[in-house]
């Protein structure tokens, strides 16, 4: 009775704002702090220089707010709604998951203002001058931190000293690609930022034992004017002498001598049995590599050979090192991959790429350049040891799942047999039979009966192109796959009974560490519907989907572009996207046209059945905004659109597009939003609403709340269209006068139960407009009343909507 007044009276949603916002307003953060104690509330950062880069300030400062979601102070409320003379559940739990009040501390206050002037003078700025002021009302602190930088100091000039002398010219000649530059400010960041520079440069030259510790500044400001005189120093190579004490000697460069490959190590063994581990072993050379293994190799020696960028005879280069290692792991081989290297005794021969003068003085006292009597240079070398541990060849995996499409809820399970290296090449085989059982909610039946899924899936991934390329510099390179996949679907439903056959040959690359390239050339298809109840052939004759639904072949090619500059290392903005296009039945459409093959009830057809043909694009763009305290900021937006032609008057239904549900606007169930403004009759709700023009934008605030919890709030706008002309539903189609009228928006607010190795979220979406109803009366609460039953969606989701 409670809830039907409120529904009477006024919005839910509104009433949610205000229960929210009061009760976390009403908790008076303050109440629970002692008196002439102040809460921190905020703190500003205000600076008279835009050089002033505020949001690494903020890492400085030792003392900040309690954390807040959106204005609201949570963890702060859940502490204080504690009681704090009890010791019971739920007080210490409250305690636990919450947080204390952050109690503005002078002190601290202090230590920041130092963090941030010696920040300051880490970045050029030492005259700097950073004070702060505190302004308290109703027991509650703010803080104002307020920076005058001051004229930065500047490089005047930068002058070199080669402790080692060998190493002057090579260096000079790479002082173009220098980040420290005569007139930019003096920023010490930037100064160790030019020793890991250096570093990489000399370690991709040779120099194995080189590192940043080797690379020293030395800053003279006695000239005045806020000018420094810069020098950049680099030191000897420190070792042991042969008498124990520490000498310096000048750097060594190192040829790569021997490659030795443990394609199956165990290193419990090898720790085990140190002395004769490697005796026990067999041995096979290929390509000037040595692979020591036992009984046979598990991994094809030419594909080791092909991921593998350390070669005999070239110079140590750390990059190939870190190239090795990627490789390898691409693979998928191996739970384990280590690289180490062992001086090899003697030295080789070389004949150095001519760098200018090789030292600045006597070229052969320095051990780099040692020549043999016919003038050949002598390298020490290095040999490499690449110790790889497989993972086991073969697993078996059994899962149950709870299964939820469109509020239909059911129950699952997949039966999985992977193999990860089926034909001795790396080849992963991976075959999988699902089965699955769902209570359908018929909408137009008004009743619940049972729906069932069968299939199998089986695919192959081999980690080279079969063609047309099958160079090894291409695979070394981009580190191609070519994909295989065969598949079979049975859907039987009290409505109709579907098959779907599926066969696959694509190709997928890296262009570079942050875009993919997936081709597939060829992709079969083949859709049938040997049984429909009369109901559903009327229903998808009103909803103009006949043509969709009607047997047919997809023969299609396809390519998408993903790029994705996320570092897992850091928690980063970063941008995801991703561009898809395909096309079908074009060469059977000229073929058909060429040999003027007759037309069957006005198709084409192969093997007795109609061939698709159309071309469909869409773009998934979003970015990913991060911001202190574990919150972040999620935009999306997506754009889709398909066309039939020549032997097609409609889409595929499988290639069409929809709107709503867990991972779209999920304020509506999924496949019931759209298309435009058309408005079903109620006694023929279909929920399976699709058409051939998609636009989406969704926004979505995430946060961390407690224990394994995380929370939403999201925003949801877009629709769908059709473009046939044919088409006669009301609103339908898509118009450029009037789309922007007809884009449905929904709210909401979510819960995610993090588990690490998966996500199980739970979405309560709210419509705010709904495109379906008349003019006048599209927007809730402005031109209608709310009503529960029709405005509020529940959505069950595994991982992240985007």
């Amino acid at each position: 009775m409670g809830l039907k007044l409120l529904n009477r009276r006024c919005n839910l949603h509104f009433i949610a704002l205000v229960f929210i916002a009061g009760g976390l307003f009403a908790c008076r953060p303050a109440r629970q702090i002692h008196e002439h104690e102040y809460l921190l509330d905020r703190y500003k950062i205000e600076s008279s220089s835009r050089d002033i880069d505020r949001n690494e300030i903020r890492d400085h400062v030792r003392q900040k707010p309690n954390k807040r979601i959106l204005w609201m102070r949570f963890h702060l409320w859940l502490h204080n709604i504690a009681n704090p003379e009890k010791d019971g559940w739920p007080h210490n739990w409250l305690r636990r998951i919450g947080e204390e009040p952050v109690i503005y501390d002078h002190f601290t206050t202090s230590r920041s203002v130092t963090q941030i002037e010696q920040y300051l003078r880490n970045k050029g700025y030492y005259n700097a001058h950073v004070e702060d002021t505190v302004r308290t009302r109703n027991r509650r602190a703010r803080v104002t931190y307020r920076i005058d930088p001051r004229e930065p100091y500047h490089i005047a000039s930068l002058n070199y000293i080669f402790e080692d002398k060998g190493l002057r010219d090579i260096i000079l000649q790479d002082t173009i690609n220098s980040l420290v530059k005569p007139g930019s400010i003096f920023d010490v960041d930037v100064l160790q930022n030019e020793r890991i520079r250096i570093e990489d440069y000399l370690t991709g030259k040779g120099y194995f034992n080189f590192t940043r510790e080797h690379v020293f500044f030395d800053a003279d400001t006695t000239a005045g004017g806020m000018r420094v005189d810069l020098t950049l120093g680099i030191s000897n190579y420190r070792k042991r002498g042969e008498d124990g004490r520490a000498v310096q000697v000048p750097h060594q460069r190192y040829l790569i001598g021997d490659i030795f490959i443990l394609p199956s190590y165990n290193p419990r063994e090898a720790l085990d049995r140190p002395d004769d581990y490697l005796s026990n072993l067999d041995t096979l050379v290929f390509r000037d590599m040595t692979y020591l293994y036992r009984n046979e190799l598990p991994v094809s020696q030419r594909v080791i050979a092909q991921s593998n960028f350390i070669l005999p005879g070239e110079l140590y280069n750390r990059e190939n090192v870190d190239r090795t290692y990627r490789h390898l792991f691409a693979l998928r081989q191996y739970r384990l991959v280590n690289i180490r290297f062992t001086e090899s005794p003697g030295n080789s021969p070389v004949n150095l790429p001519h760098e200018g003068p090789v030292n600045a003085g006597d070229t052969l006292d320095h051990p780099a350049n040692a020549e043999d009597k016919n003038g050949t240079h002598l390298l020490p070398a290095l040999d490499a040891w690449i110790q790889l541990s497989p993972f086991n060849m073969q697993s078996y995996t059994v899962e149950f799942e709870g299964t939820n499409s469109s509020g239909d809820f059911g129950f699952g399970g997949n039966l999985i047999y992977q193999h990860r290296n089926i034909f001795g090449g790396a080849e992963i085989l991976d075959f999988k039979v699902k089965g699955a059982i769902e209570t359908l909610n018929e909408y137009y039946t008004r009743s619940y009966r049972n729906t069932y899924e069968y299939g199998a899936e089986i695919g192959l991934q081999i980690p080279r192109f079969l063609l047309p390329i099958r160079s090894i510099s291409f695979v070394r390179r981009y580190n191609p796959r070519t994909n295989l996949t065969l598949a079979y679907n049975y859907q039987r439903r009290p409505d109709y009974i579907r098959t779907i056959a599926n066969a696959g040959f694509g190709y997928s690359w890296r262009g570079s560490p942050n875009i993919m390239h997936v081709v597939n050339p060829v992709e079969l298809n083949l859709v049938n519907l040997p049984f429909s109840t009369p109901l559903f052939d009327s229903l998808i004759h009103f909803y103009n989907l006949e043509a969709s639904f009607r047997d047919h072949v997809v023969t299609e090619t396809n390519y998408s572009l993903i790029f994705n500059n996320q570092d897992i290392r850091r928690a980063r903005d970063f941008i995801y996207f991703r561009f898809n296009v395909e096309t079908a039945g074009n060469i059977l459409g000229g073929i058909s046209r060429l040999a003027d093959l007759p037309k069957r009830d006005g198709y084409h057809r192969l093997f007795g059945t109609q061939f698709a043909q159309y071309v469909r694009a869409d773009i998934d763009f979003r970015y990913y905004q991060n911001f202190y305290d574990d919150n972040s900021l999620v935009y999306r937006l997506f754009a889709g659109a398909g066309l039939p032609y020549g032997n097609s008057t409609a889409l595929p239904f499988e290639k069409k597009f929809f709107s709503g549900g867990a991972n779209s606007i999920r304020a509506w169930r999924v496949r019931s939003l759209g298309p435009g403004s058309f408005h079903e009759p109620s006694d023929r709700s279909f929920p399976n609403r699709t058409a051939d023009i998609k636009l989406e934008a969704n926004i979505e605030y995430r946060f961390n709340m407690f224990w394994l919890l995380k929370g939403a709030f999201f925003l949801d706008a877009g629709n769908i269209w059709a473009i046939d002309h044919n088409d006669k539903r009301d609103g339908a189609r898509f118009a450029l006068d009037r789309f922007h009228d007809e884009i449905a928006v929904g709210t909401g607010v979510g819960f995610r139960f993090d588990f690490s190795f998966f996500i199980f979220r739970v979405d309560m979406g709210l419509k705010l407009r709904d495109p379906a109803e008349i003019q006048g009366q599209r927007w809730i609460p402005l031109n209608r009343r709310f009503n529960y039953n029709n405005d509020v969606h529940f959505n069950i989701g595994i991982g992240y909507p985007f």
